[in-house]
């Protein structure tokens, strides 16, 4: 997602339903492909998308472009994602892990008749979506914003609100349980 122009912003501030109709347009794919990654299920992922943009609506008036518009949308997103996985996990205690989806969204059907290598595709992506689903919901966070979503480290800190050296250390530890996890199952 490119940044969202401050005009545009600032229209939507004044109340321009229109142009805040631009603005999810251009942040909602975003912002439901983080809180799939984040919740690992499709429709908490769609109950957390509504939930961002009630959140950016209502708070829209006070956003002071300190950040870019990005960051901030990020920042709502992961937050509402992990209260949500955090809601979850104390309403179905006992359960292990969320269950596993495949994204449609980057999940890709090859039209040229290259079957075996979307079905390769198809099981790597199923196999990354488990690897995350065993995370902590703050160590998938980070990893999801730095290599998923490309984000800076500085980025991620501002997104989550948390130190750099946090986000370090859950992007070290996320690294090192994926490896782990690959390991243990003979990759």
């Amino acid at each position: 997602m490119e940044d969202i122009p401050r005009d545009l912003i600032e229209q939507a501030q004044a109340g321009d339903i229109g142009a805040f109709e631009r603005i999810y347009k251009a942040a909602s794919a975003m912002v439901y492909s983080v809180a799939l990654r984040v919740t690992n299920s499709r429709p908490d992922a769609e109950e957390v998308t509504q939930d961002v943009f009630i959140k950016i609506h209502r708070s829209l008036k006070d956003f002071e472009f300190r950040s870019s518009f990005k960051t901030w949308a990020y920042r709502i997103t992961v937050n509402t994602a992990l209260n949500a996985c955090r809601k979850i996990s104390r309403q179905e205690t006992g359960r292990q892990d969320f269950d596993t989806v495949i994204d449609s969204q980057a999940a890709s059907v090859d039209t040229r008749g290259q079957i075996g290598h979307a079905e390769e595709l198809d099981r790597a992506k199923a196999e990354l979506d488990l690897r995350l689903a065993r995370l902590n919901p703050d160590q998938r966070a980070c990893i999801i914003l730095r290599e998923i979503e490309g984000l800076k480290y500085e980025e991620i800190a501002k997104a989550l609100g948390i130190n750099i050296n946090t986000v370090r250390s859950r992007l070290k530890r996320a690294r090192l349980a994926m490896i782990e996890d690959a390991g243990s199952r003979g990759d």
